[in-house]
């Protein structure tokens, strides 16, 4: 889940940092817009909404029990408080692509991610970012302890005492 949340800050970073004086066209943004459905940043955000509401809870509610519940009812999953920000997030991220990528290739984006194996991809992103990271990481731990010991010898043979 925090991949899922570094994803979506960066997405939002990108949001903050890009201003592109070229505007996409509506067909662009409707495609856009499909890819990020396709893509379920939609649903990964819908998702992470809860819990951010959850961590405010405490700060809103003061420990009183009458403020806790009408928050708990006025943050409930499907409350229109979350409405608002998710369509603009959704927009956002769609203007971030559309302006990123030309409509044909945002329709051979949509069209890979709708397919089986797109579908395939995006649910086992999360442990295939893991488990390349895990093999990066060991590959140069590897590289580096080798590495060491050969400087290490060259510069014993050139008389150096290490």
């Amino acid at each position: 889940m925090s991949r899922r949340l570094s994803m979506i800050a960066g997405i939002l970073l990108l949001l903050v940092c890009s201003a592109s004086a070229e505007t996409p066209s509506p067909e662009a943004m409707a495609t856009a817009r499909k890819l990020v459905v396709t893509l379920k940043i939609a649903d990964q955000y819908r998702a992470l909404l809860p819990q951010l509401l959850l961590k405010q809870r405490p700060v809103v509610a003061q420990d009183r029990p009458e403020i806790e519940r009408d928050y708990d009812a006025m943050t409930a999953p499907g409350a229109e408080i979350y409405a608002p920000f998710f369509t603009s997030m959704v927009d956002q991220i769609a203007a971030v692509y559309a302006t990123s990528f030309t409509l044909d290739e945002l329709r051979q984006i949509e069209a890979f991610y709708a397919q089986p194996a797109g579908q395939k991809l995006l649910a086992q992103a999360d442990g295939l970012a893991q488990a390349t990271a895990q093999i990066a990481q060991d590959a140069s731990q590897k590289a580096a302890d080798q590495l060491k010991q050969r400087l290490i010898e060259a510069l014993r043979q050139k008389g150096h005492k290490l």
